[in-house]
């Protein structure tokens, strides 16, 4: 049974889903790079797991389980999200993107092909974050200057190229965006 906490409004708080060792899975639907999709979830399982799990997205990275790193970066609505720290439920009825939903017909996008030129990458282990995060920061009117690039990827820890091909990809990438809307 459950009890209400009192007055008007007040939430009802069921004993089973706060005393119960059962897990509680719901039915996740959301759109996965473009596509609906449907899995049953427990709510709270991270959205990292659902997405390597239940999907076999394998772009998206678990780093370090703690946000700090960067690697599991996802697109939710547009906006970066750490999914080794995000509950599942978070996704529901909102576009989550991976690295997958970046490219278009299997080519690179301009962000991608600019980290290609640029050797933006080494491992290719945070490459999936980065590309994802600056993708949201391009897409923003934020990223206008470098200063704006480093503090905005200043949550994503790259262990391989020193940053610098980082950040001329990021550089070629918005001046070609740039060209492509005066022209």
């Amino acid at each position: 049974m459950g009890f209400a906490s009192g007055g008007e409004g007040a939430p009802v708080v069921s004993s089973l889903s706060i005393f119960s060792p059962s897990i509680i899975t719901m039915s996740l639907h959301f759109s996965l790079n473009g596509q609906a999709v449907q899995t049953p979830a427990d709510p709270n399982t991270s959205l990292l797991t659902v997405l390597t799990q239940d999907f076999a997205v394998n772009g998206t990275k678990y780093g370090c389980g703690k946000a700090q790193c960067g690697s599991c970066t996802v697109l939710i609505n547009g906006e970066p999200v750490r999914s080794c720290v995000t509950p599942a439920s978070s996704a529901a009825g909102r576009s989550v993107t991976t690295l997958a939903g970046l490219s278009r017909d299997g080519q690179p996008n301009r962000l991608q092909q600019a980290f290609i030129d640029e050797s933006g990458f080494q491992c290719g282990f945070c490459t999936p974050g980065m590309l994802l995060a600056t993708h949201a920061l391009l897409a923003s009117e934020d990223g206008d200057d470098d200063d704006a690039v480093i503090e905005h990827m200043s949550g994503n820890l790259c262990r391989c190229t020193g940053y610098l091909p980082i950040i001329a990809a990021v550089t070629r990438a918005r001046a070609a965006q740039r060209a492509a809307r005066e022209g």
